[in-house]
């Protein structure tokens, strides 16, 4: 199926608190992932993998790092016209001085940049979910069907559907009901299907009898506008997306692979794991749909008498000897002294590779120190950890912080950008 008048549009959310402290000094989409990545190369990459290599990344908070990352990342030739571009939230004088005040407002002011006669359809895409997805396969159910907006639904457990969108669709796939996030019994029978209705549609049932929303859209483009400048709604899937129930044929696309809405720091921490072990259910390794990222052109990482299981170890690292690292993540350039243990752990790396000669006074070296053990902790970009440190949550603490260097959230210990702990300091 032919993407060739399709768009686009990359939601990258609001201020992410619920990633705090990770989200302090950038966007949400701009978070690192599995030890090389961020965010937003998820969705970019199931664009460029589906044949679609136009898109827009709208935007709003610090959104400086991101706008990095695209403009070093994704430059396409001059002959096939593609491009990812950060739209910010700006001033004009058609839509006022106001921030983006939702989703569907952040497209609505920017519905300038879709008025050229070659697009058709806009494909409306979350930039802080993990999940492999070909669009082609989306727009031809789409097409096939005649919708006037096409959304992707994947099938869920009722345990699971309270935290949900969860619609309900006829026997053609034409959604007919929607209650967001449904938290009674009544209300999960107003939406529920039948398991024998998404068994006939080649997917296994397996219990589940709840449809669940995955954000993801299709609009024919002259729908998508009528219905933004008909209202001032001001977010696609509480507002746009029920309406558009009501008054246009809005189809589902099933789809059953893996997917996770990294939304939360628990949720961040566990799908960063998930992706370190032997059989992770979301494989960064497929060869025919990568992932990409920047190429940074880093030395292959170095490692002492070192005991790895289960683990991601990116680029540019430097391992110590007698290190025993299982389960976790370690990130670009990292540095790791010797008789370090690092378990159950997301280390983010670093930004450059520090001169440990020419440290100022005060000044812990960059990466994890000797003796140090790291358990169950993030590390984000450019820490400096001391030696003979011990970052285990020794006393169960779920919550604690917001302006300190260690901070908890959900009982994950997360040591912040460009943060220092002392040697011998113990949590």
């Amino acid at each position: 199926m032919d993407l060739s008048k399709t768009i686009a549009l990359i939601l990258g959310g609001g201020r992410g608190t619920r990633l705090f402290p990770l989200t302090k000094i950038r966007a949400k989409p701009a978070v690192p992932l599995a030890a090389k990545y961020r965010l937003i190369d998820i969705p970019i990459s199931n664009c460029i993998n589906s044949g679609l290599n136009r898109a827009y990344v709208l935007t709003q908070f610090l959104s400086e790092s991101l706008h990095r990352h695209l403009r070093q990342t994704y430059t396409f030739d001059h002959f096939n016209g593609g491009f990812v571009e950060l739209l910010a939230a700006q001033q004009t004088v058609n839509q006022g001085t106001d921030w983006y005040q939702g989703t569907a407002d952040a497209v609505r002011k920017n519905l300038v940049h879709l008025e050229e006669d070659w697009i058709e359809h806009v494909l409306i895409l979350s930039g802080d979910q993990l999940y492999r997805m070909d669009f082609r396969e989306m727009m031809r159910t789409h097409i096939e069907s005649g919708a006037d907006a096409t959304i992707a639904g994947i099938p869920v457990s009722r345990k699971d559907a309270s935290a949900l969108g969860i619609m309900q669709v006829d026997d053609s796939g034409q959604v007919r009901g929607f209650v967001e996030k449904p938290q009674t019994d009544q209300e999960i029978e107003s939406v529920r299907m039948e398991p024998s209705w998404i068994d006939a549609h080649g997917i296994p049932s397996r219990g589940r009898d709840c449809l669940a929303s995955m954000g993801l859209y299709i609009f024919n483009k002259e729908t998508m506008v009528d219905l933004l400048n008909s209202n001032d709604h001001q977010d696609f899937g509480k507002e746009v997306f029920p309406e558009a129930i009501n008054s246009h044929k809005v189809q589902v696309h099933l789809f059953d692979g893996y997917w996770e809405d990294i939304g939360t720091i628990r949720a961040f921490y566990e799908a960063n794991l998930n992706l370190a072990g032997n059989a992770p259910p979301f494989d960064i390794r497929t060869p025919d749909a990568p992932i990409y990222s920047r190429p940074r052109f880093l030395p292959p990482t170095i490692m002492g008498d070192t005991k790895i299981t289960g683990s991601l170890i990116a680029d540019g690292c430097r391992i110590g000897q007698n290190v025993t690292i299982s389960n976790s993540v370690i990130g670009l350039r990292t540095v790791v002294g010797d008789n370090v243990v690092i378990k159950d752990s997301v280390v983010m790396g670093a930004d450059f590779i520090d001169d440990p000669v020419n440290l100022a006074e005060g000044m812990v070296p960059l990466g994890i120190g000797s003796g140090t053990t790291i358990s169950g902790t993030i590390l984000d970009k450019n820490c400096r950890i001391g030696s003979n440190v011990q970052i285990v949550n020794e006393a169960g603490v779920e919550n604690q912080g917001e302006d300190d260097v260690l901070q908890v959230r959900d009982g994950i210990p997360i040591v912040i950008k460009n943060g220092q702990i002392e040697d011998g300091f113990r949590f």
